[in-house]
């Protein structure tokens, strides 16, 4: 089958990835999936579901197992040259989500990882877009209004994700002058706006495992902060928002916030949730080092006691202070191989 378009995909199988490939879909479009070779049958699963819902013929996905942090991506050179001649839509995606990541990870696969794909975007010969997806946390510790166009700084960062994030931002950036790029600048991504379906539960899901122990007594505390804001942006909008901007010229050359002009405070947030859950908000609300005092002893101190990532993600609610709370974790960089056509199999 001849096709118009090939879209060259990093970052499957992944949550935004597959809601993207599966928005993606149409007649004369083919898909080139970069997959670790773990996630190889997950990712076949997958591929198996979007083609169904969507009625897309599933010789339009062709999975290569490869590793962004290669050069080259790890692709052999023959099926590299399939790549480099027949795509015309690059989406990377990959990256070392997690905040609490270590430097050697994040450098690899986060800076390292977007040079690689930067070469292999360069060498395809007939692109029409390369839509990179960064974060909106390459401001670091910078206060204040920030503009798409502000990027560069010495403001420093709370994590080696952020840092990362935002020297491959620069690296992307630097190819706007002579290559057709788009950068998303998501910020915290969460479930679908309509369904609720997530793929972890972690961030602002903390809070509502919280809550869900003892509602009717624990949302009578609220352990939020009217200073604090946190910025979340549901899965949906952010995969409509890069399908539609990714073939509008008006988005060629831009950096583009994917975020919610007027997040709630994590007070807000906490009683929101708690109407949702129970019908009612918090009665009460504490001094910052009371709530903190109370999340050790009330909550963190039961035998159940959450995970490091979860603990740091309340008292990041609670309080200004950062503590390395893991928001987003998707696993995202991948190893080698080559192009191998997939054997679709019915059942």
């Amino acid at each position: 089958m001849l096709y118009r378009e090939s879209c060259f995909i990093t970052g499957f199988p992944g949550f935004i990835a597959g809601r993207l490939i599966e928005k993606l879909t149409a007649p004369e479009r083919q898909f080139f999936l970069l997959v670790q070779p773990q996630f190889v049958d997950r990712a076949i699963e997958e591929i198996e579901e979007i083609a169904e819902r969507t009625g897309t013929p599933l010789d339009s996905f062709v999975l290569v197992e490869g590793d962004i942090a290669l050069p080259d991506l790890g692709i052999p050179q023959a099926d590299l040259e399939t790549i480099q001649y027949e795509t015309t839509d690059v989406f990377h995606l990959a990256a070392a989500y997690d905040l609490g990541v270590s430097k050697d990870v994040a450098f690899n696969v986060n800076l390292q990882g977007t040079k690689n794909v930067n070469d292999v975007v360069c060498s395809i010969k007939n692109l029409r877009r390369y839509n990179y997806v960064s974060t909106c946390y390459v401001a670091g510790k910078r206060e204040g209004l920030i503009y798409e166009n502000e990027l560069e700084h010495k403001a420093g960062f709370r994590n080696y994700y952020e840092e990362t994030k935002y020297l491959a931002e620069m690296e992307v950036e630097r190819l706007k002058p002579t290559m057709p790029v788009t950068i998303y600048r998501p910020s915290v991504v969460v479930g679908d706006s309509e369904t609720g379906e997530t793929a972890k539960y972690d961030g602002i899901y903390s809070l509502i495992k919280y809550l869900r122990k003892a509602p009717s007594i624990l949302r009578l505390v609220n352990v939020g902060n009217d200073k604090v804001r946190l910025n979340l942006v549901p899965v949906d909008f952010v995969v409509d928002s890069i399908a539609a901007l990714s073939c509008d010229e008006r988005a060629l050359g831009k950096t583009i916030a994917i975020a919610d002009p007027a997040p709630f405070t994590t007070e807000q947030l906490f009683d929101l949730i708690a109407k949702d859950m129970i019908g009612r908000k918090s009665e009460f609300k504490l001094p910052l080092s009371v709530a903190e005092w109370f999340l050790e002893h009330w909550y963190l101190a039961a035998d159940d006691r959450p995970a490091a990532s979860e603990r740091s993600v309340l008292f990041y609610l609670a309080d200004v202070r950062y503590r390395g709370s893991q928001r987003i974790a998707r696993p995202a960089w991948h190893r080698v191989s080559a192009i191998r056509p997939i054997c679709w199999q019915s059942t």
